[in-house]
């Protein structure tokens, strides 16, 4: 089974997909987030605190079949942070990203979660991802910014298209889309 579960910034969907494994400590944990700064480093405390002792964790964005071991239940949290990490690696530090980069980035994404999606179908093991709603907002006013925004939009399209479930949690609650 693969679950896709969207929200908004602090909606409660890291949560809600948490939750979905409450019963289960055959948990491996995929943090796709970097430590950059303090800010960052309380972030990835308090997720990690609110996650059960004996759940695994992985940490990476790329090569993301490398996090199957033993376990049958796999949470990666987040396609968004997935996302800027590996737009940021191959735009570099770029002020305008052409719509070919654009393409090439999103592409790079969507492998990297169907090539994961694919084997943890293979093994039958289950999958849930955390993905930021990013299309809820008022336009960025910098280029970068919107460039992240429609890729992000497009990935979490492509992706939930390939789900066997998805979510949308707002206000702590979820509805079922799919």
């Amino acid at each position: 089974m693969v679950t896709i579960v969207t929200g908004g910034a602090r909606s409660g969907k890291s949560s809600y997909a948490e939750n979905l494994y409450k019963d289960s400590l055959d948990v491996c944990y995929i943090a796709t987030s970097l430590v950059a700064d303090e800010e960052m480093k309380d972030r990835v405390e308090k997720h990690r605190e609110s996650r059960p002792i004996e759940w695994r964790t992985f940490e990476g964005f790329r090569k993301l079949t490398r996090a199957l071991g033993q376990e049958k239940n796999y949470l990666l949290d987040c396609l968004t942070v997935m996302t800027s990490n590996i737009m940021f690696d191959i735009s570099k530090d770029q002020e305008k990203i052409s719509p070919k980069m654009q393409k090439q980035i999103e592409d790079e994404i969507v492998g990297e979660v169907l090539d994961l999606m694919e084997e943890v179908r293979a093994r039958n093991y289950n999958l849930v991802m955390v993905t930021n709603e990013v299309g809820s907002s008022i336009v960025p006013e910098y280029h970068i910014s919107r460039v992240f925004r429609d890729i992000q939009g497009r990935v979490n399209q492509r992706v939930a298209k390939v789900c066997d479930e998805a979510y949308l949690v707002a206000l702590g609650y979820a509805v079922r889309l799919k």
